[in-house]
């Protein structure tokens, strides 16, 4: 248990196996977003590299299957994981989520493969 709320990077397929499309993309955003609830109910705060990087591509007039995505999906992630303490690889094949996987385990953060294992946090002055 903590008392300090952790920021918890919620890895897993995004564009990996739907040949770019949109809906099997949007599909798999859907399945990060879900297990952003139990992240939070433990008492963390969840993130997802697609929350920033979507946004940098629109406003740089891109897409996910943009040639440029490549050099902004993963290099959102990267920087956003070194604000984050730790990271919840979900399964399913991803060549991005094992690239952040293999680096937190560089910085040396904890990586939890299901939400139960997170630790609950609970807060300062609690009984």
């Amino acid at each position: 248990m903590t008392d300090k709320p952790m920021l918890i990077l919620i890895a897993g397929p995004y564009r990996s196996g739907t040949g770019g499309d949109p809906q099997a993309m949007a599909a798999n955003l859907a399945r990060l977003e879900a297990a952003a609830w139990p992240v939070f109910a433990a008492g963390h705060l969840p993130v997802i590299g697609e929350w920033i990087a979507l946004p940098v591509l629109r406003s740089a007039g891109a897409g996910p299957t943009d040639p440029l995505a490549d050099q902004v999906l993963y290099p959102a992630a990267d920087r956003l994981l070194a604000h984050c303490d730790a990271v919840l690889r979900l399964p399913g094949d991803s060549a991005g989520a094992d690239q952040d996987v293999a680096a937190a385990r560089r910085r040396g953060l904890p990586v939890y493969h299901d939400a139960a294992g997170i630790p609950r946090r609970t807060p300062r002055g609690a009984a």
